[in-house]
């Protein structure tokens, strides 16, 4: 699937819900179902600065395409995480650079976090894309 028609899914996902209660709630199942970063990767640096728990982000080159695996210290950290990586994981460094979150502000999901939160939500972002960055310089 290509990042936009993900977003779009996880747009429709949360319009199923009523209430940021109910939301909340699902990105604690998310995170719950994030396969883990195998332990060896979980190293400083592979922690994500700029958050307000622990939250280690690995990515490794597959053929073309970026894998991502995560780990963090909260619940709903690790929900944010997988939604990121459900996103971005398995996508060209290209692609990934040049796509925007557009679906966190048409969740409204930054607005609702507190403000360490939402900070972190966007170092992980900057995260993602700066290991794309590297990818995509080394392949030039």
């Amino acid at each position: 699937m290509t990042i936009k028609e993900l977003q779009e899914e996880i747009i429709a996902e949360f319009e199923l819900f009523d209430d940021w209660m109910e939301k909340y709630e699902y990105l604690i199942e998310l995170g719950k179902s994030l396969p883990l970063i195998d332990s060896k990767h979980k190293q400083t640096e592979n922690l994500i600065f700029g958050c307000q728990s622990n939250v280690w982000l690995y990515a490794e080159k597959n053929e073309d395409k970026i894998v991502f695996t995560a780990d963090g210290d909260a619940i709903l950290t690790k929900g944010i995480i997988s939604l990121l990586i459900r996103i971005y994981s398995n996508q060209t460094p290209k692609t990934i650079i040049e796509t925007n979150a557009d679906f966190i502000d048409k969740i409204g999901l930054k607005e609702h976090l507190s403000p360490t939160r939402a900070n972190g939500l966007v170092s992980m972002i900057k995260r993602i894309k700066y290991f794309a960055l590297k990818f995509e310089l080394e392949n030039n």
